[in-house]
């Protein structure tokens, strides 16, 4: 009789699936878990259902604590930005998975219409503002942009990292000359200051895009069931995650799937403009 009940019991557990654990995932500029239910909620549920993997949102307060949850097997999936990706590689081997792709997602450096700045190169000798440190479009991006037309940063004008609201209100003292910023920022300063006029002096390339990564050691079927549902209902995916009020930033983009390491090159040169390798986060 017991005998009986144990094989009985053994080809119920044998017949029964296997459900693995749920994928965490975490995204780098969003702090809390309530935050990142409300940005990312509606897409965890349609990612569940497109991948056919449990996906249970994972916060993390910095970029240094993404790392930390990578290479401890705490977290699975990692969303960031290019800045903080290269980072990232270079501390975990994380695997791309897909890149994000932001349209009119670019650095410029911005003056007063009616100031004295007129090109770059009257920037020589005066102050130029960055925003969030270390940020690709506020900080690394500018700099990388103003280095293309020939001003070394540091030595051909004075960075400060001032908050972008503050840094605009200096421009408009004069206290400072310029301001680098992104093109969204630029769209909000201008309505936040609607009797000022602003012109950008210097724009750059596009910059590489946001990007999906996974820890160095998930198993490859898993990769290949995510990178599947983005590449079979990218359109699906999208609508999900555009239901997030600060997700607009992705209106009209794209998923990619064939990424490189080397398309983030630029980024790594942008490091090098600044003085700093990619061996930690600018500002830690």
């Amino acid at each position: 009789m017991i005998r009986s009940l144990l094989l009985t019991t053994a080809l119920t557990l044998a017949a029964a699936p296997a459900f693995a654990d749920a994928l965490k995932f975490a995204v780098t500029d969003i702090e809390g878990l309530e935050a990142l239910q409300q940005e990312f909620g509606a897409f965890k549920e349609k990612l569940e259902e497109l991948s056919g993997h449990e996906i249970d949102l994972f916060p993390v307060n910095s970029r240094t604590a993404a790392v930390e949850a990578l290479n401890q097997g705490q977290v699975d999936m990692v969303l960031t930005g290019p800045a903080e990706y290269v980072v990232i590689n270079e501390l975990t081997d994380a695997e791309i998975v897909t890149a994000w792709q932001r349209p009119n997602y670019y650095a410029q450096i911005v003056t007063l219409s009616d100031g004295p700045t007129k090109s770059v190169a009257d920037l020589e000798g005066k102050v130029v503002t960055f925003g969030s440190v270390g940020s690709t479009s506020q900080h690394l991006g500018p700099a990388q942009v103003l280095a293309d037309f020939g001003l070394t940063y540091n030595v051909d004008y004075q960075p400060q990292i001032i908050s972008r609201n503050i840094a605009v209100e200096a421009l408009i003292r004069g206290d400072v000359q310029a301001v680098g910023m992104n093109e969204g920022h630029l769209s909000s300063i201008r309505e936040a200051f609607p009797e000022t006029s602003f012109t950008v002096i210097a724009r750059g390339r596009d910059l590489p895009n946001d990007i999906l990564v996974a820890r160095a050691d998930l198993d490859d079927a898993t990769v290949t069931d995510v990178k599947s549902a983005f590449v079979d209902h990218s359109s699906e995916l999208l609508g999900a995650i555009l239901a997030g009020e600060d997700n607009q930033k992705y209106k009209g983009g794209f998923f990619l799937t064939e990424v490189k390491d080397s398309d983030y090159d630029y980024v790594r040169s942008m490091y090098e403009t600044i003085g700093v390798d990619t061996s930690a986060f600018v500002g830690n």
